[in-house]
């Protein structure tokens, strides 16, 4: 066993506990309401291994808003997208439209941001504490032994001292990324405190600004040395996700280039952290949102992943044109192409649209073609496939092709070719062994010493006085 395996046992008891009642604590705070026109479930009944369990779903209230996001940080809910995708949605803070900026020539990735290992890796948010560790292995048996690779929670964005990584809240991530030297950590990290309590963009603007000066620096380098200390400094760090939305204090709408200067001085903090090997993952919501999300991007130096959320909303948009719209996956894949990053899909899942197992089935052959660094499917209702029973066709699909999966995708579903392999029947072989010393051989024939696996011979010493 390796020494940093070793330690992370150890630590193991001592931190399960603290944990278990860190979540608890996390989960009651304040700034977690769920946001209007959002179902969600608070927390998802334990499941079996081999049927996905029932959620008990709390009545969705009425919705004026086309655009809304689930508040919760541990259960997330990308931003809607506008019931129209060529149709902008008026942001709270007017900007002017902007086509997404392209290199005129592809730059290429540092080494220190290309992954270990060229397989896609996969996993699922199950939840933000110890459970969610718990769940990674039950889901991995319903999946008939799938390695799931990817852990993936959320800090909280109530108050700082959440953002910089609660005691014992951590710990048991960090050990069961510790077990495998192939898994990955990755966990979204809030740029702002009352993160979703709905702070005007007037403020915002002026925390952004704070932010881009310096003053919030000390809360990011805390986080950054508890996660070195942790022994898991090599830990993907979703920043300030759906900054393209209208629900975050950390959103970039009302000033956008204070959030790529407070961005900048976030990554720069982190990394001048000795021992750290973070990668920092930019991670829109799909389409334009409240601002398009290309006028955030804060440039190559300090994004290693290009990200996006991407789940099956709004109602009646088909996956093609969840492919085609503007700042959609599409546009998504060949941004992050022309910058030489690798993408990823930290959230992604069903949602206005039902149990559509079109949706899931194209959206996994999506992944396969285009091969993302992670994915990472948000796993309860209404999104999810194995905690949420409303969803059974989609859960079949989602069962039926990740089922047994390691490292290698499945092959993008394509039209079937039929080939006529010659059928002959294989000439058994005698096998090739040495004879024992003093030891005779008898000659059987071929084929029945193919059948007996070897010749037979008779010990010439059997009778010896030695013996």
């Amino acid at each position: 066993m390796a020494p940093q395996q070793r330690r992370a046992r150890s630590r193991r008891l001592a931190v399960v506990a603290a944990a278990v009642a860190a979540s608890a604590a996390l989960a009651s705070g304040p700034g977690f309401a769920a946001g209007a026109g959002v179902v969600r479930v608070a927390d998802p009944p334990a499941p079996t291994p081999t049927v996905p369990a029932p959620a008990v779903v709390q009545p969705a209230p009425a919705a004026a808003d086309p655009v809304s996001e689930d508040a919760d940080p541990f259960a997330p809910v990308p931003s809607a997208t506008p019931a129209a995708p060529v149709t902008p949605v008026t942001p709270a803070v007017p900007v002017a439209p902007e086509t997404p900026a392209e290199s005129p020539t592809p730059v290429p990735a540092s080494p220190s941001t290309l992954p270990a290992k060229v397989a896609p890796a996969f996993g699922a948010y199950l939840d933000y504490g110890a459970r969610g560790v718990a769940r990674i292995a039950e889901l991995s048996d319903w999946l008939g032994g799938a390695e799931l690779r990817v852990g993936h929670t959320y800090l909280p964005g109530d108050r700082w001292r959440n953002i910089e990584g609660p005691p014992g809240f951590l710990d048991v991530w960090a050990d069961w990324r510790l077990e495998k030297d192939d898994r990955m950590l990755v966990l979204n990290v809030p740029m702002m405190e009352r993160n979703e309590e709905g702070v005007s963009d007037a403020e915002v603007r002026g925390l952004l600004r704070q932010g881009a000066a310096g003053e919030f620096d000390h809360h990011f380098r805390a986080l950054a040395e508890r996660l070195v200390a942790l022994e898991v400094p090599d830990t993907v760090i979703v920043l300030g996700w759906e900054m393209n939305g209208i629900t975050y204090t950390h959103r970039c709408g009302p000033d956008p280039e204070a959030w790529k200067m407070y961005w900048n001085r976030i990554v720069s903090t982190m990394r001048s952290v000795p021992g750290q090997k973070f990668r920092f993952d930019f991670t829109p919501t799909r389409g334009r949102d409240a601002v398009p999300w290309t006028r955030c991007y804060p440039g190559d130096d300090t994004v290693d992943i290009v990200g996006m959320d991407s789940y099956d909303q709004p109602t009646g948009l088909s996956f093609d044109e969840q492919v085609k719209e503007p700042y959609g996956l599409q546009e998504h894949v060949e941004f992050a192409k022309a910058h030489g990053k690798p993408i990823s899909y930290p959230e992604w899942g069903l949602f206005r649209n039902g149990d559509n197992a079109e949706y899931m089935r194209r959206m996994l052959a999506w992944m396969d073609e285009h091969k993302p660094l992670y994915n990472t499917v948000t796993d309860y209702c209404p999104h999810g496939v194995w905690q949420c029973g409303q969803n059974p066709q989609s859960s079949a699909v989602y069962r039926s092709l990740l089922s047994g999966r390691t490292d290698e995708p499945s092959p993008t579903p394509t039209a079937p070719t039929t080939t006529t392999e010659p059928t002959t029947e294989p000439t058994p072989q005698p096998p090739t062994t040495e004879t024992p010393v003093n030891c005779t051989p008898m000659d059987l024939g071929d084929w029945v010493e193919y059948w007996l696996g070897g010749k037979l011979c008779i010990r010439l010493d059997w009778w010896s006085r030695n013996r």
